[in-house]
């Protein structure tokens, strides 16, 4: 069984700064790529930013110079540095780990609210 662990969301005002955090434990062969996601109310889960395992990355263009990915390969764990945040940054952020097997790993969430 694979465990995936979010932290760092809360409630900052815009242009405030927040990091995130997932840890990958468990039964889990070798990570492929992680990455963060985003869901606000009544829209589609997407991509903000991914990294692979040799650190290639790749960000959606709404987050592009505001926030940064970074992993730290031996911990299983992938960070998310959000800087000059938005109210339009507001929705729940999830972890996802992908490893060499294909197999893909969701964690439950966590909520980041940027006030106006």
């Amino acid at each position: 069984q694979v465990h995936v662990v979010e932290s760092g969301g809360g409630l900052v005002q815009a242009g405030g700064s927040l990091r995130l955090s997932c840890v990958a434990s468990g039964s889990i062969i070798r990570i492929s790529t992680m990455g963060w996601y985003r869901q606000a109310p009544g829209k589609q889960r997407d991509l903000v930013a991914a990294i692979t395992s040799v650190g290639s990355t790749n960000y959606a263009d709404s987050v592009k110079g505001r926030f940064t990915i970074s992993r730290d390969n031996a911990k299983n764990t992938v960070y998310l540095q959000m800087n000059s945040l938005k109210p339009e940054d507001t929705a729940v952020y999830y972890c996802n780990v992908k490893d060499i097997v294909s197999r893909t790993f969701w964690g439950q969430g966590t909520q980041v609210t940027v006030s106006s």
